[in-house]
């Protein structure tokens, strides 16, 4: 849930505190002591549950629905289940009711894990002593690093931990962690992990290393359980583990010769194994029809290996807890490039596509001058052209031209002449049937790179936001993590100083990561040594902007976006150098654009030197950078790379806040994602309508019949309907806006969806030339709304017509399938409202 946090005078975020609704912090000390299975009826645990978070809400009904599907003598399990089930099939109506669900999930998990019921200073003290003696069995079957209970003291750590933070979870955060996060002994078996028992294990974990390991693991305890920082997950899956592979994400450039290839074959395999997201560069592989000397034949081309990279992505269940994810990157210079675009489509011979990989077009500045002036473009077989992937800006322009002028001198084996922009077009069209290929920029992302002395960006990741160099000798490698705008928001204003001691921690530990993470191939391994890039994030973005009263729509974002994304670059960029003070330099720093004192907001004015065109972005500093860039100056730089803002859709689940840069799906939806569908709804509306008296049954009827759009409400107030515009209500160009603004200060890239609600072409050629024209890196998902939703059998639809309103503008709806990676339309009947399915890939997430 998008969910309202305040602060507590010693920083410590809590939950909605309202008199109905809020949590205590000593909400167990109100609870029934500890109740027997004959008296452990469903009005029971639901009254229980209701007490102890002070729910001021009627439990009949839900009594009456939980008790209806029960066998005739049902477990104690049975009866949690219906009486969860019964509170979040009611959660559109507010947020007492997933307040409830989580109460009673965390009751039912405290008894199985404690073996009763237990409240007040029985349960502090059960909780505590769980900690300890959970890490011991854990070490007994060898799930931990060993140096884990060695270098701590586990009575001491345990003595730190706050159990009273459980309740700033949500219900579906709970669910997510209890199904996927917590360490077990096996699959079936019971987790080992309490929730604040989990983030101080991911905070051992990555302090294990440090000068002062006790003080650092608090430290980072801290900002976790605070929700002011979360790694991703590989980070959380594995810290503190025997194998910590704690990296999101990984980029490779396969090689032009069978060995290569299939030695780049496993190392996908190898690095999926372990929870990466992989990124695969395909432009150097050469075309169908190219000549293959040792043998005299003639190259299938890329797309029967890319089906095959296919099959070993989806043979891979990663770390046993989600589906292998890769995706792959291919030059629109490439011959084989509209058989590319063809990949995703579900028609034609199968074997010609990969429906379980990605695919993303890695597109040259020149390729865009082309499209603009109506000119012709050119495809070639890269192993006759190898410069092209090797260069760009004026150098690949320059070796370009070249190599058409030697085309139609006849001194090219192959190549074929298209037209620019229908090559675009067609492009644009396979992405609005089948979501891909994404549209990724090769000219930004290489000529704002840092590590512009060490060789090229020849893709980005899985999830876009990474831009580090591959070569055949070495495997980018990523560590991310997220910083929580919203949990850094006091009195509608971004608490700064808060802010900048969180960044202090995080990027402590994303460079920690470095050091203790478990490679699964040597590539990566001596890459990230090397250079040592770490990507720090944001999510809450839209979150923070609610909280502060400020429409995403509206100018006042845009330059919220610019200015607290420079107060983040500033912070980051300046700890890591204060980190190389104390560490050293990364060992290919000299050189680099760190060294040649060049940051990333000075990279906007070299690309638009390099490409003669203004890029409309504000780079004006507001702070006092002289000091960062003298001290980088002095100290040199940890990182190669310090920012990427990642998707983050499951960890921002887990903080209950909106996903990264992302504007809300909208107020009132369903999310799918592996742990189950859940109702999402926009608890600050809701604050805001309850406030006004409007909140009540119509309205929330009202909302799921305008699947979560109040813009037709006509009882909504302007300025409310102008705060909660939905993710497909606010222009997608104004969006890329805000991303430009914000890129300005990222020395990688930020995962863009593109939320697109129509189904004009040109407009959708004028989303993406427009990304293209403000200087955007990369972009990923476009997403499409289909003409129907669904139908609301719970609804007077003689009250409220017959005819669905949001898809109105959406056409035939052949986009909301295909352009959302897959998603499931929703179905009849039922509290459904419209469904988003996270990616595939939570690598970076």
């Amino acid at each position: 849930m998008y969910t309202r946090r305040g602060v507590v005078p010693d920083g410590q975020t809590v939950a909605r505190d309202t008199s109905s609704t809020g949590y205590r912090n000593d909400d167990y000390d109100t609870m029934s002591h500890a109740t027997t299975d004959s008296d452990a009826t469903v009005r029971r645990l639901l009254d229980d549950a209701r007490t102890a978070t002070e729910i001021e809400i009627e439990i009949d009904e839900l009594v009456e629905d939980a008790e209806r599907g029960l066998p005739s003598d049902p477990t104690r399990e049975q009866r949690y289940e219906a009486a969860i089930g019964a509170a979040t099939a009611r959660a559109e109506r507010g947020p007492a009711y997933d307040d409830l669900a989580a109460a009673l999930h965390r009751r039912q998990y405290e008894e199985t894990h404690f073996g009763e019921p237990l409240s007040g200073f029985d349960r502090d003290k059960a909780y505590r002593a769980a900690f300890v003696e959970n890490l011991r069995e854990a070490d007994e079957h060898g799930l931990l690093d060993e140096r884990m209970l060695d270098t701590f003291d586990l009575d001491a750590l345990a003595d730190e931990l706050e159990p009273e933070r459980d309740h700033d979870f949500g219900y579906m955060a709970l669910d997510t962690l209890h199904q996927r996060y917590y360490l077990r002994e096996g699959p079936d078996s019971e987790p080992l992990e309490l929730p604040q028992a989990f983030w101080m294990r991911v905070a051992m974990g990555l302090a294990l290393e440090e000068d002062d390991p006790q003080a650092r693991a608090v430290e980072f305890y801290g900002v976790l359980s605070r929700f002011e920082f979360t790694p991703s997950t590989p980070t959380l899956f594995h810290a503190g583990t025997a194998h910590p592979q704690l990296s999101s994400c990984y980029l490779t450039t396969m090689e032009d010769d069978l060995e290569g290839i299939f030695d780049g074959y496993k190392g996908h395999a190898k690095l999926s194994k372990w929870s990466g997201g992989l990124g695969n560069d395909w432009t150097n592989v050469r075309a169908a029809g190219s000549r293959i000397e040792s043998t005299g034949v003639e190259s299938t081309g890329v797309v029967p290996f890319l089906r095959i990279s296919n099959d070993v992505t989806s043979a891979i269940n990663r770390s046993g807890k989600r589906r292998g994810a890769a995706a792959a990157y291919l030059a629109p210079w490439h011959l084989d490039y509209p058989d590319f675009l063809d990949l995703k489509r579900n028609t034609g011979d199968e074997r010609r596509r990969t429906p379980d990989m990605n695919t993303a077009a890695w597109i040259p500045d020149l390729f865009m001058e082309r499209v603009e002036e109506g000119g012709e473009w050119t495809l070639f077989s890269p192993n006759e052209v190898p410069e092209l992937h090797e260069t760009y800006g004026e150098e690949f322009r320059e070796q370009y031209e070249k190599y058409e002028e030697k085309a139609e001198n006849g001194e090219l084996r192959q190549y074929e002449t298209r037209d620019a922009e229908a090559l675009w077009r067609q492009t644009l069209t396979r992405l609005f049937e089948t979501g891909h290929p994404w549209i990724t920029f090769k000219d930004p992302s290489n000529i704002r790179s840092p590590q512009d002395h060490e060789g090229v960006v020849h893709s980005s990741n899985l999830c876009t936001e990474i831009t580090l160099n591959t070569s055949e000798d070495e495997t980018a490698v990523c560590n991310l993590g997220s910083v929580n705008f919203e949990t850094h928001v006091s009195d509608s204003e971004l608490d700064r100083e808060r802010l900048a001691e969180t960044i202090e921690t995080a990027m402590r530990m994303l460079d920690n990561v470095v050091d203790l993470c478990f490679y699964p191939t040597e590539k990566a391994e001596r890459s990230n040594m090397r250079h040592r890039p770490v990507g720090l994030g944001v999510m809450g973005f839209h979150a923070a902007l609610m909280a502060c009263g400020i429409p995403m729509r509206s100018e006042d974002a845009v330059e919220k976006a610019n200015r607290w994304q420079e107060f983040v670059s500033y912070h980051a960029i300046l700890e890591s150098s204060k980190l190389a003070k104390e560490r050293g330099t990364y060992d290919s720093y000299e050189g680099s654009k760190w060294d040649r004192g060049l940051l990333p907001q000075d990279t906007v004015d070299v690309l638009e030197e390099e490409r003669g065109r203004e890029i409309p972005t504000d780079r004006s500093e507001s702070m006092d950078w002289f000091v960062v860039r003298e001290h980088v100056a002095e100290h040199g730089m940890r990182n190669s790379n310090t920012m990427a803002v990642a998707p983050t859709a499951t960890v921002s689940t887990i903080n209950g806040t909106t996903p990264s840069i992302e504007p809300v799906y909208a107020n009132l939806y369903v999310k799918s994602n592996m742990s189950g569908d859940f109702t999402i709804r926009n608890d600050y509306l809701v604050d805001d309508l309850e406030e006004r008296g409007l909140w009540d049954e119509d309205l929330r009827d009202r909302l799921k019949y305008h699947d979560g759009s109040v813009q037709e409400i006509d009882r909504v107030p302007d300025d409310l309907q102008e705060l909660y515009r939905g993710a497909f209500e606010i222009d997608p160009r104004h969006q890329l806006r805000l991303t430009a603004h914000r890129g300005t200060w990222i020395d990688q890239s930020i995962s863009h969806n593109v939320f697109f609600p129509s189904t004009d072409g040109s407009l959708l050629d004028d989303v993406y030339r427009e990304a293209w024209k403000l200087g955007v890196k990369t972009t990923y998902y476009l997403r499409t709304l289909g003409a129907s939703q669904f139908e609301k059998s719970t609804l007077d639809m003689h009250e409220y017509g017959k005819t669905q309103h949001r898809g109105d503008d959406a056409g035939d709806g052949s986009g909301e399938t295909a352009a959302d990676g897959g998603e499931p339309k929703g179905e009849s009947g039922g509290d459904e409202l419209c469904r988003v399915e996270d990616p595939t890939c939570e690598a970076c997430q």
